[in-house]
């Protein structure tokens, strides 16, 4: 990317933050929010609000959907720290278009208020839910989501129950001790993160907890029994570190796994409304297409 583009996304990315103090928390969840309503795609589909226990979920449904038999449950990113139902329906609503699948999210509870393993207690009873209802679920997670399915994934393994049928990760946090040499490599490109920001809002999610334990740095954990898994990253991003010793330890376990680096990408950059983001989603919706048609 330019430097005059990085510095316009970095001007207009207002609600990246530090995640320092309450306050800096409070406003970056009312204004990712704010984005998700904005960005959500209008199109043919409904929009069903639920709850599984006390935790807030939506189904999205397109008018034609391409297998009854299969749906997504998406895992929003925001750092443990932020996010909701309407953050999420932006990326939940592509993945739905992207794979013609019924798509789940849901709005898990949030650090510092609710710290490890909150979130990841909501994640294991939706899931639980679905399990429950549908027959083939596709596992998604963009960012801290991205972490929460590979742990979520980990833990149905290691539990002998059976696993998503696929992973599909966007710039997935895999590594919580923050010391990836791309967090210095990437740090004057990189017009969304900091490294400051990803280490508080780990402190926040963790306390004083081990940020090299697998339950939530899931690339130190075990990959055996895995799904096939594809991974999408930006170029510029300080977390593409995360994405690519991923892809190694995958492969060492002898999973199948799809990186997909974009080198005009930054951090979840299918968010945005634009073509870069359009022509991700079409590969992704040709890679689901892919393994599952041909693997039927």
């Amino acid at each position: 990317m330019s430097k005059a583009f990085v510095k316009t996304l970095k001007t207009v990315n207002f609600i990246s933050g530090t995640a320092s103090s309450e306050e800096e928390i409070k406003r970056h969840r009312k204004l990712t929010d704010w984005a998700g309503r904005l960005a959500t795609p209008l199109g043919d589909y409904e929009r069903r609000q639920f709850e599984v226990g006390s935790i807030p979920c939506e189904e999205f449904i397109l008018s034609e959907i391409s297998d009854p038999d299969y749906a997504v449950l998406y895992c929003h990113g925001g750092g443990y720290v932020s996010g909701g139902l309407d953050y999420a329906a932006n990326l939940a609503v592509k993945l739905a278009m992207a794979t013609g699948f019924k798509t789940y999210s849901f709005a898990y509870r949030l650090a510092p208020e609710d710290p490890y393993p909150a979130a990841s207690d909501d994640a294991y009873a939706v899931w639980n839910y679905l399990a429950s209802n549908e027959k083939n679920i596709v596992l998604a997670g963009d960012s801290a989501g991205g972490n929460m399915a590979l742990c979520l994934t980990q833990s149905l393994i290691a539990e002998g129950r059976p696993a998503p049928r696929l992973l599909l990760l966007f710039s997935p946090w895999t590594d919580m001790t923050i010391t990836a040499g791309s967090y210095e490599e990437n740090k004057d490109i990189d017009p969304i993160l900091t490294k400051e920001a990803v280490q508080n809002s780990a402190k926040a999610y963790l306390g004083d907890r081990d940020p090299a334990d697998p339950a939530f740095s899931p690339l130190f954990g075990s990959f055996e029994g895995f799904p096939p898994v594809c991974i999408m990253v930006g170029r510029n991003e300080i977390l593409i570190d995360d994405s690519i010793r991923l892809k190694d330890k995958l492969e060492e376990a002898g999973i199948p796994a799809s990186l997909d680096i974009e080198e005009k990408g930054w951090h979840v950059y299918q968010q945005t409304p634009t073509a870069l983001s359009r022509k991700a989603m079409k590969r992704l919706g040709e890679y689901v297409s892919c393994e599952i048609d041909g693997k039927r």
